[in-house]
């Protein structure tokens, strides 16, 4: 007998769970399982208790619960999880069913997993989901690559669970293969960067600035979210910078927090990426260097002791309502450089995969639902729109005024910092790369010649055709 339920979540972690209370509040009911059963059946008697929910004990019962062609998704632990849940799941499954892996799984290994699955009669499909607990529940930005015919089927799903905007649902078909996790991982990488930046604009404005006020600070931040700044990452920003310490019942919690990041990966995945497809993303490398960084305490403690340099300092009080519009700006320039990075980065990908990805439809679904999601994103995808073939952000007419209108306010922050001794890895990666682009003549030559004297790599001249090597020990 033809099982009833039209979709299967296999996993039931918190993204599993508010996933599958989303699709089915939505008007699809659903099958669920988990390798334990006792999870399984807390979710089945709790959150999902009264709903059109199907709690399978075995993989098989789970199968036999779904409609054909049935359509499944896996939110598991990206790695040998997913790996290991396909190699039991795939010997079950029927011609036309589809698996969807929602994890943040590295766009190699989905790359070799829809290759895998191209002799069986189920197809093998990796979607990016962002949002966070709130957003799987509420409403998340999806990636989904793969199958086009596939995507079509799983197409009202998607629509129906993903969060909306002004421009519609924030879902796409991102492109074939592996092209859906290549997108959620240079969203995560972008996002590595946005949460840098934000960082040290907060440790400029608190050493720098001297606003050591958390309601203050509060009103900062709130102020840039009303304007261009406005983003997800910003407003909760503002919940954070002026959270009293409960716990001690006095002071900032930001003051009690150990100053060393987490990361799982995908900023590393990002950087690795982008050299291998040879684009340059110094502002999320950046950010990735720096969580590397803090996460040397120790050594940091050691060090602060027995290495020289600048102290921070407050500012002048006249030179700091002037030095918060600053900050301002360079935070705004800055963000602009690292989403032209990894724009750029997709772009290159998307030629060299062959996945035919839509730069400016991705910058549309990152509207809502996900943790980059900002309002200039509107821009970005407008921009996108006027130029199909755009190679830059930063070549766009709009980005680039907005670049060089607040760039002499962007160089005073970076060469403030250095002079108060407080590195700002992100903000100087994106000036960087921002004058590293803009000229015609950079000083490579210099490193060509280096090749060309130690190793005979020869080079090519700026006033004729051809390739050349010079005797370099001859005057």
């Amino acid at each position: 007998m033809a099982g009833t339920q039209q979709f299967g979540v296999i996993g039931l972690a918190v993204m599993g769970e508010n996933l599958a209370l989303n699709i089915e509040r939505n008007g699809f009911p659903i099958a669920v399982y988990n390798r334990t059963w006792s999870v399984t059946e807390a979710f089945a008697t709790g959150r999902a208790a009264g709903l059109k929910v199907v709690a399978a004990r075995t993989l098989e019962e789970f199968v036999a619960a779904l409609e054909r062609p049935r359509r499944i998704l896996v939110m598991v632990k990206a790695g040998g999880a997913v790996d290991a849940v396909l190699e039991q799941l795939g010997p079950l499954l029927e011609q036309g069913d589809i698996v969807i892996d929602g994890g943040n799984s590295l766009y190699k290994d989905t790359e070799r997993r829809v290759q895998s699955a191209a002799g069986k009669p189920w197809r093998f499909f990796g979607m990016g989901v962002s949002g966070g607990e709130e957003g799987a529940l509420w409403g998340p930005s999806l990636m989904p690559g793969g199958d086009r015919e596939a995507y079509e089927r799983l197409r009202p799903i998607l629509e129906a669970i993903s969060a909306k905007t002004d421009s519609g649902p924030c879902v796409t078909y991102c492109g074939r293969g592996s092209a859906g996790h290549f997108v959620k991982m240079v969203h995560n990488g972008i996002e590595y960067g946005d949460m840098q930046l934000i960082a040290e604009a907060y440790d400029l404005l608190r050493h720098v600035g001297g606003i050591d006020d958390g309601a203050e600070m509060e009103r900062i931040f709130r102020e840039w979210n009303a304007g261009e700044l406005q983003s997800f990452l910003i407003e909760i920003t503002i919940g954070i910078v002026s959270h009293p310490d409960r716990l001690a019942g006095r002071g900032l919690l930001v003051d009690a927090i150990l100053d060393s990041a987490g990361q799982k990966g995908t900023g590393k995945w990002t950087t690795i990426a982008a050299m291998e497809f040879g684009v340059p993303i110094p502002t999320i490398t950046a950010a990735v260097d720096a969580r590397l960084i803090s996460s040397l305490k120790q050594e940091r403690v050691r060090a602060s002791g027995q290495l020289d340099g600048p102290k921070p300092s407050a500012l002048p009080a006249d030179r700091r309502a002037q030095f918060v519009d600053d900050v301002r700006n360079a935070l705004y320039a800055s963000k602009i450089c690292s989403y032209a990075q990894g724009l750029a980065l997709l772009a290159a990908a998307s030629r060299e995969h062959d996945y035919g990805i839509d730069v400016g439809e991705v910058a549309r679904i990152w509207k809502g639902g996900c943790i980059i999601r900002a309002v200039f994103l509107d821009t970005i995808t407008k921009a996108f729109r006027r130029h199909p073939g755009l190679e830059n952000l930063l070549l766009d007419a709009e980005f680039g005024r907005a670049v060089a209108d607040r760039q002499t306010a962007w160089r005073r922050v970076v060469e403030t910092a250095t002079q108060h001794g407080i590195a700002v890895p992100a903000f100087a990666a994106s000036l960087a790369y921002y004058d590293a682009y803009r000229r015609a003549r950079g000083p490579a030559y210099i490193i060509q010649a280096q090749r060309d004297f130690f190793g005979a790599h020869t080079f090519q001249r700026i006033d004729r055709d051809g390739t050349f090597h010079e005797n370099w020990g001859e005057k």
